[in-house]
């Protein structure tokens, strides 16, 4: 176990494991984020904002094992920098930056449904 996340299984071994670990992570993270937008385009601030968490715990695992890549390079075992690898970190950094997207696409729904409730005095739903 990597030292301060005892509550998360090593890393798999192997560069190409590790990878498919990272795309899984990221993509459910990123299906999380849209389910999301969704719930709030409804309205429906509670769900979303729980969706966005389950997202950003995803996400983290993603990042965890992109930490142990690190950690192993660091430490001088060479890491292969390969075609699945670099997908992976791209499937990452494009499922935090549409995370990090969407949580401002939420704030702006929820923003304007106060507005609509603020303007007739009720929700207009």
């Amino acid at each position: 176990m990597m030292q301060g996340m005892s509550d998360v299984p090593e890393a798999p071994g192997s560069s190409e494991e590790v990878s498919f670990e990272i795309i899984a992570s990221a993509g459910q993270a990123r299906s999380l984020a849209f389910e999301a937008l969704g719930y709030a385009r409804d309205n429906n601030f509670v769900k979303a904002r729980e969706l966005i968490e389950e997202s950003k715990k995803e996400s983290l695992l993603a990042h965890r094992c992109q930490t142990h890549l690190l950690t192993q390079e660091a430490s001088g075992d060479h890491v292969d920098v390969d075609v699945l690898l670099v997908h992976a970190q791209d499937h990452l950094m494009t499922a935090q930056l549409a995370r990090e997207l969407i949580e401002e696409i939420i704030n702006l729904y929820e923003i304007k449904a106060d507005k609509e409730i603020d303007s007739r005095g009720r929700c207009s739903k």
